[in-house]
């Protein structure tokens, strides 16, 4: 499997890239999770996206969050793997890029997420650690995680 990225501004995303990544995100956040939220936040515009590509198609995404927007730290929220690529380890593979990138464009710093708490198991495995109560987001049960600066 032929796979690449890109890392971009909300501004620097075309017209199609936009598209695709707010179609991934609705599949799975909207119709998947059957969860009925209102996905764009406006926050995207003050974010770095990360899109992976494999065999030409959008396969995995994250949103690179600055410190402010959602937590006082950097952030990568968003993370999605579309179901025809589930189990290759694309998912891993964007995390990585997403955590290389923060480290890179933001500093190393703590990274904080929202993680729907069934997949703290493959966060821990990136470094990340549990950092507050469970909380409910949208009907499913999500827990804060901080990953220590320069891990």
């Amino acid at each position: 499997m032929d796979h690449s990225y890109k890392v971009k501004s909300f501004d620097q995303l075309s017209v199609t890239e936009l598209y695709e990544l707010l179609r991934l995100r609705s599949e799975i956040f909207v119709v998947e999770q059957n969860c009925v939220f209102l996905d764009m936040d406006n926050k995207d515009q003050q974010c770095q996206h990360v899109l992976l590509f494999a065999d030409g198609k959008l396969a995995a995404y994250a949103r690179l969050v600055p410190a402010g927007l959602s937590f006082k730290e950097v952030s990568i929220g968003r993370v999605i793997t579309s179901p025809r690529f589930r189990g290759t380890g694309l998912g891993r593979k964007v995390m990585q890029i997403a955590i290389e990138y923060c480290e890179d464009h933001f500093g190393k710093r703590p990274i904080r997420i929202g993680a729907q708490c069934y997949a703290t198991p493959f966060y821990r495995s990136l470094g990340f650690v549990e950092d507050g109560e469970v909380y409910d987001e949208d009907g499913i049960d999500h827990v804060e995680m901080l990953r220590p600066a320069g891990l």
